[in-house]
């Protein structure tokens, strides 16, 4: 069955645009306890971000799952990855994030987790949209839910985050400059690396409600590329709203993005003998990671884009570690999701055991040039499945005899055809990603 609400990440849009509104949240708080309450005794565990909706969807939320007859644990802003994390420990049914991401505060969004700290299995969305189309009731009083703030959450979330790295870990004379993105990181990220003993120069940790992600954090690293050098840093590190992506910059100013950290994890792993089969990317992972695995004898696959398919194909797998250039790590012998801080850390112990710096670090990766052309078409026939089209990408991805790639797709949200190759000639790249664009164009008029 298709989902009318929940996406690949849960609810999002914008603020006072359905569903995105206090009504549709009240009634979302009152399904999702009464589908949760359906497997026995309720407690659910609401975090957020930083953003002003915040404390009016956490209000309505709350509401609704107490009318449904669930115990309802405030954590307030909270990294999403640190709401999963104590969905676990407190042995609650769920975890509810209200956030948006890495977008601006105009939007927001619902992420759900499950007692295990993992995304909603696809039954349980399907049940919480089913009641969602219900008559909404209240549990008689005596039924009705409690509401209590967990006021230790930070110090739980960062001994947790201290705990991935080995005991007696530390990162004294290391200079970092941190961006926390005025989001969900703002208070846990100093801290979990100061206690490491780094020293730390944190930029963008002031949120008033409306400057999360604003010109900073993972989405907009120029701040952080321009901080690191005029601190003379050895590296920075970027997170965005929520705290489940990390983007890094190295001593030079240039920016490493999640394909070029998650080598660097997956080759320490492997460096240790404590890689479990290999790397799971995604169809936008750049092909020059994949080709540094190879020289490594890393398995490497591609799942579609969005940090659940990854997850998906981790689990599928029985692998350990996965994720996407947007900076979308996961770490699965420490965590259950995309967890940015912690992902941040495997990436300093893993510069330390080499006694290498992030810039050195990096090299063994050589990223392909990549050409994205987007063509417009009317929306009648897929020009994908035109037989010229076909035929011209597979030749072109024989051309390149397994050191280039095509990658051809429908955007899902505007009537466009993305056109992208990439290879280790850019010239090359460039014309066979304009010669599949010509013939997409010819066959969609």
């Amino acid at each position: 069955m298709s989902k009318k609400y929940f996406g690949t990440d849960g609810i999002r849009g914008r603020v006072g645009e359905y569903p995105i509104t206090p009504d549709f949240m009240l009634k979302l708080g009152w399904a999702a306890g009464m589908a949760f309450r359906s497997m026995g005794a309720c407690k659910v565990l609401v975090g957020k971000d930083t953003r002003i909706s915040g404390y009016m969807f956490e209000s309505a939320l709350e509401a609704g799952l107490t009318s449904a007859g669930a115990d309802v644990m405030l954590l307030g802003p909270m990294p999403t990855p640190a709401i999963a994390y104590l969905t676990r420990t407190f042995h609650a049914e769920a975890g509810i994030v209200i956030s948006a991401s890495h977008n601006p505060h105009d939007d927001n969004g619902i992420k759900f987790f499950s007692g295990k700290g993992t995304k909603l299995p696809d039954e349980v969305e399907l049940m919480i949209e089913e009641l969602l189309d219900t008559p909404m009731t209240v549990v008689e009083s005596s039924k009705i839910g409690k509401v209590s703030r967990i006021n230790d959450a930070s110090g739980r979330y960062i001994e947790f985050c201290k705990s991935s790295v080995p005991t007696g870990t530390s990162f004294a004379g290391l200079k970092i400059v941190i961006d926390c993105a005025h989001g969900a990181t703002y208070k846990v990220a100093p801290s979990v690396f100061r206690e490491l003993g780094a020293d730390v120069v944190v930029l963008s940790a002031h949120p008033n409600g409306l400057n999360i992600n604003e010109n900073c954090g993972s989405t907009h690293m120029e701040p952080l590329q321009a901080a690191v050098l005029a601190e003379h840093a050895d590296l920075g590190i970027a997170f965005d709203g929520d705290g489940d992506r990390v983007q890094m910059v190295d001593h030079t100013g240039a920016v490493v993005d999640g394909d070029e950290l998650l080598f660097i994890i997956a080759r320490d792993l492997q460096e240790r003998g404590k890689l479990q089969g290999g790397v799971v990317g995604t169809l936008m992972s750049n092909l020059g990671l994949e080709l540094a695995l190879a020289d490594l004898s890393i398995p490497f696959v591609r799942a579609n884009v969005g940090d659940r398919y990854v997850i998906s194909e981790l689990l599928e797998r029985d692998w350990q570690v996965g994720g996407e250039n947007s900076g979308h790590i996961v770490c699965f012998s420490h965590t259950t999701t995309g967890d940015a801080i912690i992902a941040a850390l495997q990436v300093l112990m893993a510069l330390k055991r080499r006694a290498e710096g992030l810039a050195q670090s990096r090299q063994a990766l050589r990223k392909c040039p990549q050409v994205l052309i987007n063509v417009r078409f009317g929306g009648g026939a897929n020009p994908l499945e035109h037989p010229t089209v076909k035929e011209a990408s597979d030749r072109v991805t024989q051309a390149m005899a397994g050191r280039g790639r095509v990658l051809l797709r429908k955007s899902g949200t505007e009537p466009l055809v993305r056109v992208m190759v990439e290879g280790e000639d850019e010239t090359q790249v460039r014309g066979y990603a304009e010669e599949l664009a010509k013939l997409v164009t010819e066959v969609s008029v």
